[in-house]
């Protein structure tokens, strides 16, 4: 775990966040060298898929030339929602680190729990850097409320 590819997560979150998309940023390395930094481009693209996480484990697939992602690990702000939890499960990424937790879409230690539905379950370490992911997702909200 390195605080500085979740730094780099948020960096991509405070971006999305520029765009009028929910600040979520997401990271894949392999081998503690970053493959990919993305954020969630669903306003952007017009595209409810688009999100952080989705975008990332594409780009990573193309760069690397595999479907299989199982000795990268993906840092996330956010913990992620179902589709993006099964996702991960399928591209077998080896490691999830998060930020926040997201009890009302949240789909690894709240909601589905999709993880324990899956045949890959990738290690989970939550709370990393969890405060500046709170901070940056209450200020869009709060933003968005009249």
């Amino acid at each position: 775990m390195n605080v500085d590819f979740m730094s780099l997560a948020l960096y991509e979150a405070e971006r999305a966040f520029g765009r009028d998309s929910v600040p979520i940023g997401a990271v894949i390395v392999r081998d503690d060298n970053l493959i990919v930094a993305a954020g969630n481009e669903v306003m952007k693209r017009k595209d409810p898929i688009a999100h952080a996480e989705i975008l990332a484990i594409q780009q990573a697939c193309k760069i690397l030339d595999m479907r299989i992602l199982d000795q990268c690990d993906i840092y996330v702000t956010l913990e992620p929602c179902a589709m993006c939890a099964q996702a991960i499960s399928l591209a077998h990424i080896r490691n999830l680190y998060f930020g926040a937790c997201s009890p009302k879409y949240g789909a690894v230690v709240n909601g589905a729990q999709i993880f324990q539905h899956s045949l890959h379950k990738p290690n989970v370490v939550g709370g990393i850097l969890e405060s500046e992911s709170e901070r940056l997702l209450k200020n869009f909200f709060k933003n968005k409320r009249f």
